[in-house]
């Protein structure tokens, strides 16, 4: 076959065309948007080492994004000094007057944030919940583990370790915290289905350590028969096994904590506590950083990320404290 010259050019012509077609296309495909510089706002229910970790995680992911792209990532972290849904929605009006990247949000009340949220996502600037779940009629992206497997993982191992016969309590967290009221109500029907085990107190720590010690004391010494507990917040367990040292009871009171906080660990080191249940804050802040660097790009995000939980033991504590 013989091509001509006039053939030649057109051909030529329409393979310019089309290539310049799929780079345009190309350009302007999800994740593809760049920028010199991200700044992201993150902000936890309250001042606490759990969220310190959550914090670390969120600089590990900034450190990396910098490295891969040469973008300049700044967190900023900013924690209410109490558990408070009005001292915390004060922070996050703040934060959205300054027009930051993005939104990192672990919500103290669906409820009570639902207004502040919906006015950022209507002035355009994104947001990502972790350790939490979506108010209603809110569909944002989510960072963290099944609240109800780690409870159930808690729960079903004190179980077992009384073998099934036994009082036990469950020291509650903020009762508004979706994840913290999941996990209370995920160990209740646990011990609900265990015909031997009868719930016989509940305390509300708002995720102090002091006010869970002095709750699992009074619980203790009005339940002096009491067998267990579990947790649903990470400093419940630090004040419920300081509770149980300070009342000599180690050898008696079953405790399988929550989350993998240093004074966890060395419970469980020191025999104190049996186990803890833990998900993992580092990993959440790290990848709700990620989810939020990929939402500015143009990226197509998911509903979901699971960090997925981990049963820590005498067995596997020393490891786990290397990690």
């Amino acid at each position: 076959m013989k091509i001509t010259k006039a053939g030649m050019v057109l051909a030529l012509s329409v393979l310019t065309s089309v290539t310049l077609a799929t780079t345009a296309q190309a350009a302007d495909s999800p994740g593809t948007k760049t920028a010199d510089s991200y700044r992201f706002v993150v902000v936890p229910k309250v001042v606490h080492p759990w969220f310190d970790k959550v914090n670390n995680g969120a600089q590990q992911a900034a450190a990396a994004i910098e490295a891969q792209t040469g973008a300049e990532v700044e967190i900023q972290y900013s924690a209410p000094q109490s558990a408070s849904v009005s001292e915390q929605n004060q922070i996050i009006e703040r934060a959205i007057a300054t027009r930051p990247d993005g939104l990192i949000v672990d919500l103290l009340d669906p409820n009570g944030n639902r207004s502040v949220l919906r006015d950022a996502k209507s002035q355009g600037i994104p947001i990502t919940l972790f350790d939490s779940s979506n108010p209603d009629g809110m569909h944002l992206t989510t960072v963290g583990s099944d609240f109800c497997e780690q409870a159930n993982m808690a729960a079903n191992r004190l179980v077992e370790l009384l073998d099934g016969e036994g009082q036990v309590a469950i020291m509650m967290g903020v009762p508004t915290a979706p994840n913290h009221a999941e996990r209370a109500r995920c160990a209740q029907e646990v011990f609900d289905t265990a015909e031997g085990i009868e719930v016989v107190a509940t305390g509300v720590d708002n995720d102090d350590i002091s006010t869970a010690q002095q709750q699992a004391s009074a619980i203790m010494q009005a339940n002096p028969e009491l067998d267990g507990w579990v947790a649903s917040d990470a400093a419940g367990p630090i004040g419920i096994g300081q509770a149980i040292k300070e009342a000599g009871k180690t050898d008696k009171v079953k405790l399988v904590g929550l989350d993998d906080l240093s004074q966890m660990l060395e419970l469980i080191k020191e025999g104190v506590a049996d186990s803890s249940s833990a998900s993992r804050p580092n990993m959440q802040g790290y990848w709700a950083v990620m989810n939020m660097w990929q939402d500015s790009t143009g990226a197509v995000t998911p509903n979901h990320i699971d960090t997925g939980n981990v049963m820590i033991t005498p067995d596997n504590v020393d490891s786990y404290n290397k990690q």
